[in-house]
């Protein structure tokens, strides 16, 4: 068997690309919307992603990116655990509570007109997104201006029956759904 290397050194003929262009073209990526929370002693703090994925299912594990810079990076970081929610598409007045869309709505506030329960980690988990992953912090990883965290998932909620299976995705700038 051929032993390939894991990770190459760039060529120092690569192009760089700009954060623009990169930008520009992750705006055509669909991608469903979720809120990262975390608590830390009485304190919590939240926002909205979509840079999260799926990394095993043997063992549990999904990786989350997250802006060093915001509040809630600080709570994960200082207890190692968070929640990861999959908004449905009647969801989006939380998405935008969570990503800073609504003026004067910040911190502790942005929990305010949802239920919102604790599950194994402590980390808050909304009680009607579509799914709450509960997961602990296995690793951390400096990527920059984010930290990827790879997470193990202790807990999974999943949505009771009366709740649409019709996720809300963002695209293009925009909260959308499926066709």
């Amino acid at each position: 068997m051929t032993a390939f290397p894991l990770t190459a050194a760039p060529a120092a003929s690569d192009p760089a690309v700009s954060s623009e262009r990169f930008l520009a073209g992750m705006r055509l990526f669909a991608a469903g919307c979720t809120i990262i929370a975390a608590r830390h002693g009485g304190v919590r703090a939240g926002l909205t992603a979509t840079a999260l994925c799926s990394v095993t299912a043997d063992p549990p594990r999904l990786l989350v990116c997250v802006n060093q810079k915001v509040r809630a990076h600080t709570l994960i970081a200082a207890s190692e655990a968070l929640s990861v929610n999959v908004l449905a598409h009647g969801q989006e007045a939380v998405a935008r509570r969570f990503a800073g869309m609504v003026e004067g709505v910040a911190g502790e506030d942005r929990f305010q007109g949802a239920d919102w329960v604790e599950r194994v980690t402590g980390a808050p988990v909304l009680k009607d997104a579509l799914v709450g992953f509960d997961c602990r912090v296995a690793e951390t990883i400096d990527a920059g201006t984010h930290s990827v965290f790879l997470c193990r998932v202790v807990d999974v909620q999943v949505a009771a029956a009366p709740v649409a299976p019709d996720p809300l995705l963002y695209f293009d700038g925009h909260f959308a759904k499926l066709a």
